[in-house]
């Protein structure tokens, strides 16, 4: 079932993904915007959200049609002169049986597609394509706009949050615990409190949290790839050159070191992704 779900074509993570989204906006529209513009919250910060929905939905549809460069026979003598050799990871005249094409160098086959990718990066289940050369670009926007989505969100409910606890003076008061003694109010206690008053807030604001902080650790990740030029497939291959384990079970004759050939520099590799190297697509441009 499991592998099923992961290695065949499904739109089920894209439903998944958009009803998390009217979850979430529904819930923010429903209770934090009117609470907020009773608290007189600027409208402009409060409408910030949809504007960053609106665009994050424009990249996400991006992502999810465009061809992410899938090799094929007639096009395949253009891939092949698109990057050359490295002989470590990539060698020269290899044929994907699947595909019966001789495979380009930086490209993949797809399990899941059943197709050999240009510059294949990986599968993501959330857009149901492949990222390769000439979606990724639409993929890197998709995940930083739906990160700042994400912490945006976050930081205007914490904001009403914690504008209710100055209003009401809550910091200041005292509860009775179930033994009588009088205690100053704690964050602890305050937590529970906003949590029994506004369930749903308190509960969204802290999946928003923990989805910020998993989004923004794999933000960074993937600008590193693109400022040095490599893809999720390429880094993940080169830690089984550099590990050490790794290295001692192969033979002392055959030790290899891998050195990244594809990168010219922040800049050109920063300009390769929102322009991918393709005598295809220069042909067509």
């Amino acid at each position: 079932m499991l592998h099923r779900l992961f290695h065949t074509r499904s739109c089920l993570f894209i439903v998944l993904h958009l009803a998390l989204q009217v979850t979430i906006f529904g819930e923010y529209s429903w209770e934090i915007f009117g609470y907020c513009q009773e608290l007189e919250f600027d409208t402009h910060y409060l409408l910030l959200p949809y504007v960053l929905l609106a665009v994050n939905m424009g990249f996400f549809i991006l992502c999810s049609v465009t061809n992410p460069g899938t090799v094929t026979q007639s096009n395949q003598e253009s891939f092949l002169k698109a990057y050359a050799y490295d002989g470590v990871m990539f060698q020269k005249n290899i044929m994907c049986p699947t595909c019966n094409v001789e495979k380009p160098a930086r490209s993949k086959h797809c399990s899941v597609c059943n197709s050999c990718v240009h510059r294949f990066d990986h599968h993501c289940v959330w857009v149901n394509n492949c990222i390769g050369a000439f979606n990724i670009r639409y993929f890197l926007l998709y995940l930083f706009t739906v990160t700042a989505l994400a912490a945006d969100l976050a930081f205007v409910t914490a904001a009403f949050l914690i504008q209710v606890v100055l209003l009401s003076n809550m910091m200041l008061g005292s509860y009775i615990d179930d033994q009588g003694q009088e205690h100053a109010i704690d964050i602890l206690f305050l937590i529970q409190h906003l949590f029994l008053t506004f369930p749903r807030i308190v509960f969204m604001l802290g999946f928003v949290v923990v989805l910020s902080l998993v989004l923004g650790a794999y933000c960074c990740f993937s600008l590193y790839l693109a400022l040095t030029n490599q893809t999720s497939n390429e880094w993940y291959k080169s830690r089984r050159y550099e590990c050490s384990c790794c290295r001692a079970l192969e033979p002392h004759d055959r030790h290899i070191v891998y050195r990244n050939v594809y990168s010219q520099g922040v800049w050109v590799n920063l300009k390769e992704i929102f322009k991918p190297t393709s005598s295809e697509k220069k042909k067509k441009t």
